[in-house]
């Protein structure tokens, strides 16, 4: 058993907020303008950092036009998965904690206070938003069956009572994220993140949050595959660092 891990959070500065990216140039703007639009606690600056993935739909002409100097742009040449867009955003983040954001309008960034409060009062290193909990749009019953398989895979595996494993949501001290030497290039990433957090003995805060999920012909991109890929991670960080 892995001994617990979970010391009084580093104070927080500032917020670095990662969103991976590959073929969102319809809701791109528009997710930008909410997360420059979030009020954040007194004293904490935001870093927005933007990791294109390699898009082919003309997102990268959009992401030209919009750093500046809260917006931090970095393009992959080629198409490598989520994973390996965290995984670059990660490597560039500066802030005391890493927020996940995606780009397709599923998570509103009006939440990102709901998240922060667990922080802020010293309660927590690492923080989910919970689509089950709170105000949504129904996902289709596959992707809810998926979900909450996956879930309660991770409770029997790593001893713990997680509502939604697979949340974007994941505010996570960076001194922890650096530690953890992440490997996953694609969706993986979400299960590989919550075994390797769960095996340091660290209890994860889980917060509601607003979900409205998107359809295939919306554009979304998670499928099936994914779950089989999530589960096999799942397992063999179990049993191996």
């Amino acid at each position: 058993m892995a001994a617990r891990d979970d010391d009084v959070p580093a104070k927080l500065r500032k917020l670095s907020v990662v969103v991976p990216v590959y073929n969102e140039r319809n809701t791109l703007v528009e997710v930008l303008r909410r997360m420059r639009a979030v009020e954040l606690p007194d004293g904490i600056e935001r870093e927005i950092i933007v990791v294109d993935d390699g898009s082919t739909d003309g997102t990268r002409d959009v992401l030209r036009q919009l750093g500046d100097s809260t917006v931090r742009i970095v393009m992959l040449d080629t198409n490598q998965g989520k994973g390996a867009a965290l995984r670059t955003g990660f490597g560039h983040a500066t802030g005391e904690f890493v927020l996940v954001q995606d780009a397709d309008l599923e998570y509103d960034p009006e939440d990102w206070p709901k998240l922060l409060n667990p922080v802020l009062r010293g309660r927590a290193r690492v923080v989910y938003g919970s689509r089950f909990t709170g105000e949504r749009r129904n996902m289709l019953l596959l992707h809810w069956i998926g979900n909450r398989f996956l879930s309660m895979t991770t409770n029997v595996l790593y001893n713990t009572t997680l509502s939604d494993m697979e949340t974007c949501y994941k505010l996570i001290e960076r001194t922890l994220i650096d530690d953890m030497k992440l490997e996953s290039n694609r969706f993986d990433i979400e299960a590989e993140m919550s075994a390797k957090i769960l095996k340091r003995g660290i209890r994860i805060y889980e917060v509601p949050i607003s979900y409205s999920g998107r359809e295939f012909d919306e554009g979304k991109k998670i499928t099936w595959r994914d779950g089989f890929s999530a589960l096999y991670t799942l397992i063999k960080y179990r049993f191996r660092d």
